[in-house]
């Protein structure tokens, strides 16, 4: 479980900065960025990527508290 939280933590936190970078360097991170690809987001790209991270952090604080081992 720990390891599945580790890796979501990488995958939201590597979402959420590379969409920034995506915005701040107009369109250099097309293929890191799932954010910059998704229509749904248009407009809202920094919001969402500010969200991933804190999203990210949060996870990552959630996976030192995670008991190692089974219940």
């Amino acid at each position: 479980m720990k390891t599945f939280l580790g890796f979501l933590c990488f995958l939201l936190l590597s979402q959420g900065v590379g969409g920034l970078l995506h915005h701040m360097t107009d369109g250099s991170f097309q293929l890191w960025s799932l954010v910059a690809r998704a229509s749904l987001f248009e407009g809202y790209e920094i919001y969402v990527s500010v969200v991933l991270i804190v999203a990210g952090l949060a996870m990552g604080a959630a996976t030192g508290a995670v008991k190692k081992g089974g219940p």
